[in-house]
C-alpha cells in the first residue's frame, strides 16, 4: 500500500511538472509580442499627453501637473520595457550588461512607486477642489505641486535603492542562461520587500484615496453639475481622475494580491506543491497586466477627458496652422526669388549683345 501511494504521488508530481512547464512556455511565447504592443501604444500615447501639456496655451493646473508626471513615469516604463521583451524572447538570457540590468529594473520599479503617489496627490487635489473648495491649501498651488512631484521622484529613487544594489547578472543553472536576477543576501529580504510594497505602496495609499473618493463621489451626487463654471470644470475633471484611479486598481490590484500570496508561500502557509507553480505563473501574468496600466492611461485621457481632447485639438490645430504659414512663406519666397532671378537674367541678356563678325 505505501508503495502504491508513493508511485501515485510521483506520477502526479510528474504530471504537475509537465503542465507547469507547458504553461510557462506558453506564457513566455506570448509575452514578447504583448510587451512590444504595450511599448508601441504606451510610447505614442504618453508622448502625446506630455506634448499637449507642454504646448497648450493656458498654464497647467495642479491636476495637469500631477497627470503630466504620471505620464512621464509611464513613458519611462515604456522606454525600458523592450529590454525585458527581448530578454524573454531569448529564453531569459540577459545580454545588456549589469549596469543596464540595474537601471532598467530600477526605472520599472520607480514607475509603480511614483504612480501610486501621484494618484494619491491627484485624489487629494480633487478632494480639496470639490469637498473643501473654500479652504486655502498648499495642494492647490502649482508651485507646491511641482515641489511635491520632485519629492516623489526622489522618494521613488530612494525606495528602489535595494533593487539597484541587489540586481545582478548571474548564471542560472536550470535554464542555463546569464539572467538578470534579484539576488538578496537572505531569503527574508524577499518577504520584507513584499510586505513593504503591500503596506506602504498599496494599502495605505489606497485607504487614503478611498477616503477622498468617498467624499468626492458624495459631492458629485449632491451637487451634480450645478454651481459656478469653475466648480463645474472641477467636477468634469474629477470624472477623469476617478476613471484613472479605477483602472489603476484593476491593473495593479492582482499584482499586489500575488505578492501577498508569495509572502504566505514563504512561510509555507500554502504547502501544496502545485500552488507554488500556480503562483509563479500568476505573478508573471499579474506583472504584465500591471504594466498595461501605463498604456491605458493615455487612452483614458482621450476617451474620458473631454477638456483634454479640446486642448489636444487646439495644439494640433495651431501646429498645423503654423506649418501652413511656414509652407506658404517658403512658397512665396521661392516664387519671389525665381521672379527676381528671371528679371535679372533678362536684363543681363539685353546688355550683352552677340558678337558680330
Amino acid at each position: 500500500m505505501p508503495v502504491l501511494m508513493n508511485t501515485s504521488s510521483v506520477v502526479m508530481e510528474m504530471d504537475t511538472c509537465e503542465v507547469y512547464t507547458a504553461a510557462w512556455l506558453w506564457v513566455s511565447s506570448l509575452v514578447p509580442s504583448f510587451l512590444g504592443l504595450l511599448t508601441a501604444v504606451g510610447l505614442l500615447g504618453n508622448l502625446l499627453v506630455l506634448l499637449v501639456f507642454c504646448l497648450q496655451r493656458k498654464p497647467c493646473s495642479v491636476a495637469d501637473i500631477y497627470l503630466g508626471n504620471l505620464a512621464l513615469a509611464d513613458l519611462i516604463l515604456m522606454t525600458f520595457l523592450p529590454f525585458w521583451a527581448l530578454t524573454i524572447a531569448r529564453g531569459y538570457q540577459w545580454d545588456f550588461g549589469e549596469f543596464l540590468c540595474k537601471v532598467v529594473n530600477v526605472s520599472i520599479s520607480m514607475n509603480y512607486i511614483c504612480s501610486i503617489f501621484f494618484l494619491t496627490l491627484i485624489c487629494l487635489d480633487r478632494y480639496m477642489a470639490l469637498v473643501k473648495p473654500m479652504s486655502v491649501s498648499l495642494f492647490r498651488r502649482r508651485s507646491w505641486a511641482k515641489r511635491f512631484c520632485l519629492g516623489i521622484w526622489i522618494l521613488g529613487f530612494i525606495f528602489t535603492l535595494p533593487i539597484m544594489i541587489f540586481r545582478t547578472v548571474r548564471y542560472v543553472e536550470e535554464p542555463g542562461v546569464e539572467a538578470c536576477i534579484l539576488a538578496y543576501p537572505d531569503p527574508k529580504w524577499r518577504v520584507y520587500h513584499n510586505i513593504a510594497r503591500n503596506v506602504f505602496f498599496f494599502v495605505l495609499p489606497v485607504l487614503l484615496m478611498a477616503y477622498c473618493t468617498k467624499h468626492i463621489v458624495a459631492s458629485l451626487n449632491d451637487g451634480g453639475m450645478v454651481g459656478p463654471p469653475s466648480l463645474r470644470a472641477e467636477k468634469k475633471a474629477t470624472y477623469l481622475v476617478l476613471a484613472v484611479l479605477v483602472v489603476f486598481l484593476v491593473c495593479w490590484g492582482p499584482h499586489q494580491l500575488m505578492r501577498f500570496l508569495d509572502t504566505l508561500d514563504y512561510f509555507e502557509l500554502t504547502p501544496w506543491c502545485l500552488w507554488g507553480h500556480i503562483l509563479d505563473i500568476g505573478i508573471q501574468l499579474s506583472t504584465y497586466l500591471a504594466y498595461s496600466n501605463s498604456a491605458i492611461n493615455p487612452m483614458l485621457l482621450v476617451i474620458v477627458g473631454r477638456d483634454f481632447r479640446k486642448r489636444a485639438q487646439d495644439v494640433c490645430g495651431r501646429r498645423m496652422k503654423n506649418r501652413s504659414k511656414d509652407f506658404l512663406y517658403y512658397t512665396v519666397s521661392y516664387s519671389s526669388v525665381n521672379r527676381i532671378n528671371d528679371a535679372h537674367r533678362i536684363s543681363v541678356d539685353k546688355q550683352i549683345k552677340p558678337v558680330q563678325y
